[in-house]
């Protein structure tokens, strides 16, 4: 299981992200770099973990304002691959970080337009490029949800429409667990995911507290692991990909 440092991205920074409360989230305060840059950042969480891969949330896109697109030129020359959320809404605004060469294009339940618009940008960059994000805050469902047809909508009927859509690759994440250190709550739901789907690439995060969340992780069946709080606050010490079964 690889461990995939992430970077919430608001007005140029690097912000601390607690529980999904957007209006409050501040510049990071780390152990690994003294700065709230994002290129030092990301420079400095790769480093500790041996990364290959890097996830930003650039909140402000997110919000509905221009994405960052410098920035994400700049962060090629880190030599990762780059997965990004820029508030995906429509095949237009995946087409644009696919031409900045953005290897990761997240797709987010939050922010994505319908089921229907999924299925263009899947069949027009393939599912390799193309990363869905499962969003939920206290277990509840984000996003508009009038156009998922499923009834009821919930966590399980949105699972089985994207993957019979063609996603492979998918992140479980519930806001309100982010950067409160209280363990990952979609354990759960990540245990019965690679039971039912088991060829599905599966990355979750939030509320990662030290190496024993990550072997239970590992042991659930996840390939990977968004983590930013543990990283800076020195929870997580150098942990350079471990074998988290040993």
């Amino acid at each position: 299981m690889r461990i995939i440092p992430v970077i919430d991205l608001k007005a140029g920074l690097v912000v601390h992200g607690v529980a999904g409360r957007r209006d409050e989230y501040r510049p990071i305060v780390s152990t690994l770099t003294s700065s709230s840059q994002p290129i030092d950042v990301a420079r400095a969480l790769i480093q500790h973990v041996q990364a290959t891969e890097i996830y930003l949330a650039d909140l402000d896109a997110i919000n509905g304002q221009p994405a960052a697109f410098a920035l994400f030129e700049e962060l090629r020359a880190l030599g990762v691959s780059r997965w990004i959320d820029a508030g995906v809404r429509t095949t237009a605004d995946a087409l644009a970080l696919a031409n900045h060469g953005i290897e990761g294009i997240i797709c987010a339940l939050e922010s994505l337009q319908s089921p229907s618009e999924l299925a263009t940008i899947l069949a027009t960059l393939g599912p390799t490029r193309v990363i869905f994000s499962l969003d939920l805050k206290q277990g509840m469902l984000l996003g508009d949800l009038a156009a998922w047809s499923a009834d009821p909508i919930d966590p399980w009927s949105i699972l089985r429409t994207i993957h019979r859509l063609g996603i492979r690759r998918l992140i479980t994440l519930d806001l309100a667990s982010v950067g409160v250190g209280q363990g990952v709550a979609t354990l759960e739901i990540c245990r019965q995911l690679k039971a039912e789907m088991p060829e599905m690439e599966l990355i979750t995060g939030g509320g990662i507290r030290n190496r024993d969340d990550l072997r239970v992780l590992d042991e659930a069946g996840v390939d990977g692991v968004l983590v930013a709080s543990a990283l800076h606050q020195g929870l997580l010490k150098n942990p350079h990909h471990e074998n988290t079964k040993e």
